[in-house]
């Protein structure tokens, strides 16, 4: 077996749960536009949502990566949004819209939803596919005026879904998980596990492939 993983996401938190659990992924981003896609699923419950930024951009990506890669690999796109009262928020991108993120979720619960899409390839096509979205719930903290601002001062919580990280600075502020923290993260190692062994890859061959070393 030596089918690579492609990891058709920007997200340094995804590359370093992956690496952080044996595999180093090629990176090859998408260049799809998820405004337009959120904008087309106006009224669609959040799994439907992520669900379908992540298939775009894995469909994405298996038109942009090279032929060697195309030759036999596993094409992994994921999307993350926050769900606090029925209302989804990603990317903020400005300090007001993380500043109003922080407003409606502090002292409150949120549901953290990342869709998950795996293609397996093989001579440039696409051979199978397996999709699902993993759910997390979490219990955010209120923090002080000026510990919020020093936050958004940060720049971390900017491009980040739903304006908060666990694993970095926004980790001060997350009380309670219930779930796998994993997926909070951005991408959920049970629930990949699950998906690569239905395209009949296991971990073993993943880490054989991509980078596990022998003596590790």
């Amino acid at each position: 077996m030596t089918t690579r993983l492609v990891l058709g996401s920007a997200s340094s938190g995804r590359l370093g749960v992956l690496r952080s659990a044996g595999v180093d992924p090629l990176v090859v981003v998408s260049d799809v536009d998820e405004d337009a896609i959120i904008a087309q699923l106006a009224g669609s419950g959040p799994a439907e949502v992520v669900a379908a930024l992540a298939a775009a951009k894995a469909d994405r990506v298996v038109e942009l990566i090279d032929a060697d890669a195309a030759a036999d690999c596993v094409v992994v796109g994921c999307d993350s949004m926050l769900e606090v009262d029925g209302r989804l928020s990603g990317k903020p991108g400005t300090v007001d819209r993380a500043r109003q993120q922080w407003q409606a979720c502090a002292g409150r619960t949120g549901v953290l939803h990342t869709g998950h899409t795996a293609l397996r390839v093989a001579d440039g096509r696409v051979i199978d596919r397996a999709q699902r979205t993993g759910s997390t719930t979490l219990h955010f903290g209120s923090p002080t005026d000026a510990e919020l601002q020093a936050y958004l001062a940060s720049g971390e919580p900017l491009f980040v879904a739903g304006a908060f990280t666990l694993d970095g600075l926004g980790g001060w502020f997350i009380e309670r998980i219930e779930g796998d923290p994993s997926n909070v993260i951005g991408i959920s190692l049970p629930l990949l596990r699950n998906l690569l062994a239905g395209l009949g890859i296991s971990v073993a061959a993943l880490w054989q492939a991509n980078g596990l070393t022998d003596d590790a």
